[in-house]
């Protein structure tokens, strides 16, 4: 095996062309969580042709288990607009009701299983249009309005295809079942759960994911595993009040502004947790329809979370006993539905020492460092989590890329050598996994 392992650099570096023009398709072609049906429909086709079994829709999403998804109305443009940018219409009448999800598996007789995790969605932004932003000087920013890949997914998408080949042309010398997981929904923490919850982790021994850049800034630098993935609840809060002349009769409104403002300020005088760091957020708030009304409408928008899941727990249950409180304060109905929510976890130490041995072995990096802190939310943390409470183990790795702006920023975009690195790193670790 030790051989073949020699051959997955050469296999990569021959496929960076291919992996580079599908990061740039996957890019100009930008879809957000439970929308990416053109996404989904260009990976099925190109895994299928590989030999892998794909599985997509209701095989790899419980649509029980998804949250914060478009209206049907809206999802529905979306299948429109993912057919007529080239989606296969029979794949993406699959994916009705948003489950955009793909699972594809290459089972190699008996050994263990190994998951590895790829995002795909873009995020709610507007692409810049200035020349000095590559995508639109060289012809391949998003083409869909309020849509575009800020943080890099495109490019892990690409790294699921350049994993899919090479492992594919290594198949004679593994052993084992080898799943790939193209996620959508990672931005809001939707989808992880939707796709646990269909079952695609039962069996899975060993879990890989990773990304590019975050506390990885420059090409050829390396962090091994994650510790300190916050947990986080989101919450859309409707308050329904009653309407009212505020001239002549304002005691016969119900004022749902007042209970919303009310609550936004006592959430964010939720009491710290002494067992670690928390997070409360209310990023949105709308309410009411002119001076002279009683709003009897608002809208509020918030998340929490913690540095475990327990301390999410704990705020997240704060803040609903807050939510109902304004409501009763104020008199007026409410509904809290959640949006979104991932678990907190940590890299396993084993694995996160086999991610250092297979990158020293690379070549290409410089900076290697251990487990470090992610102090933010990434939806693998479900997965991860998950596979371990089963006795498996995994980790979250960060390559390098020289963004040229932060991530979900309007200009962001990446040294695109890093997406042969990543598919040359996951399928090393399959094969040191799974060699024969």
């Amino acid at each position: 095996m030790k051989e073949q392992i020699g051959r997955v650099k050469e296999l990569a570096a021959a496929l960076e062309p291919e992996l580079v023009a599908a990061r740039r398709d996957f890019h100009k072609y930008a879809e957000p969580g439970w929308t990416e049906f053109r996404t989904t429909a260009v990976l099925a086709k190109k895994l299928t042709r590989l030999g892998y079994q794909v599985d997509i829709g209701d095989k790899v999403i419980n649509k029980d288990a998804m949250m914060g998804v478009p209206k049907p109305a809206v999802l529905k443009k979306h299948m429109e607009r993912a057919i007529a940018q080239g989606a296969d219409s029979a794949l993406v009448a699959q994916m009705s009701g948003g489950m955009t999800g793909l699972v594809a598996t290459l089972r190699r007789g008996e050994g263990p299983t190994l998951a590895l995790r790829f995002d795909i969605d873009a995020n709610d932004i507007d692409e810049s249009q200035e020349t000095k932003h590559r995508p639109y000087r060289d012809g391949f920013a998003s083409v869909n309005p309020g849509a575009m890949h800020a943080c890099g997914h495109d490019g892990h998408a690409a790294a699921g295809l350049g994993v899919a080949n090479i492992l594919m042309q290594l198949k004679d010398h593994l052993s084992g079942t080898v799943k790939l997981i193209f996620q959508p929904g990672e931005e809001g923490s939707r989808g992880a759960a939707a796709m646990e919850a269909a079952g695609v982790l039962e069996g899975v021994d060993y879990i890989f994911g990773g990304h590019i850049g975050i506390k990885a800034r420059h090409l050829g630098d390396f962090i091994c595993g994650a510790r300190e993935f916050l947990a986080t609840t989101k919450l859309d809060v409707t308050f329904t009040g009653k309407p009212a002349h505020a001239g002549m009769c304002p005691e016969e409104g119900r004022n749902a502004l007042l209970a919303a403002a009310t609550c936004a300020l006592n959430l964010h005088a939720i009491s710290r947790h002494g067992q670690g760091a928390s997070r409360i957020n209310v990023g949105s708030l709308q309410a009411g329809q002119g001076r002279n009304i009683i709003p009897a409408h608002a809208v509020l928008q918030l998340e929490t979370r913690g540095v475990t899941t327990s301390i999410d727990g704990f705020m997240a249950q704060e803040a609903r006993r807050i939510i109902e409180a304004a409501a009763l304060m104020y008199a007026v109905d409410y509904k809290a539905e959640c949006t979104g929510a991932t678990q907190g976890g940590e890299s396993s130490p084993e694995m996160a020492e086999m991610a250092r041995t297979i990158a020293q072995e690379m070549g290409y990096f410089e900076n290697i460092l251990g487990i470090t802190s992610f102090g933010a939310t990434e939806d693998f943390s479900h997965l991860l989590t998950n596979v371990q409470k089963q006795g498996g183990k995994g980790t979250y790795v960060q390559l390098g890329a020289d963004a040229s702006a932060g991530h979900h920023h309007f200009c962001f975009d990446f040294d695109e050598k890093v997406i042969a690195y990543f598919s040359e790193f996951m399928a090393r670790a399959a094969c040191r996994l799974l060699g024969a």
